[in-house]
């Protein structure tokens, strides 16, 4: 036995050859007309019969340009809002971390890393419970986190 005489044990399978005529009839397996019946048809993924592909009905990434080095923002979608102005947010149990006494204020919070900046003011929420008498100074403060604040013995300085 040599190399040119071996076999597989199982047979080879051809793909099933659709629209060359033969024993299919007229049409060979490909259906009456249409795009997908033609010689050397075919639809692209994400093509939706004419219509925008899904992709194209979100809104685009803002900063991003068709030119390159351009940082022009895109047109806004109309569903689509940026809300600039708003103030950073704590919840009240995050401020447990802080010793009994201390005066809290917003560049002490950045220092240790509880939010990012405070540019547009720091507001404070009433989720959680407050353990511990704080001070505070320089915040916006929700109505319930002020009495909250009042209830465990803290004061609010403006």
């Amino acid at each position: 036995m040599e190399l040119h005489n071996l076999q597989p044990n199982t047979p080879r399978k051809y793909g099933k050859r659709v629209g060359r005529g033969g024993k299919r009839g007229t049409t060979s397996g490909k259906g009456t007309k249409g795009q997908k019946s033609r010689a050397g048809a075919g639809v692209k993924p994400g093509f939706r019969g004419g219509d925008n592909r899904l992709w194209q009905l979100f809104p685009k990434q803002r900063g991003a340009s068709k030119k390159p080095g351009s940082n022009r923002p895109h047109r806004k979608h109309r569903f689509y809002q940026l809300r600039h102005d708003k103030s950073a947010v704590i919840n009240l149990d995050v401020l447990n971390q802080f010793a009994e006494g201390t005066l809290v204020t917003p560049e002490l919070l950045l220092e240790k890393g509880v939010i990012i900046n405070t540019d547009k003011g720091v507001k404070i929420l009433s989720d959680g419970n407050l353990n511990r008498k704080l001070e505070f100074k320089g915040f916006d403060f929700s109505a319930s986190a002020k009495e909250k604040i009042i209830a465990a013995g803290g004061s609010i300085s403006s």
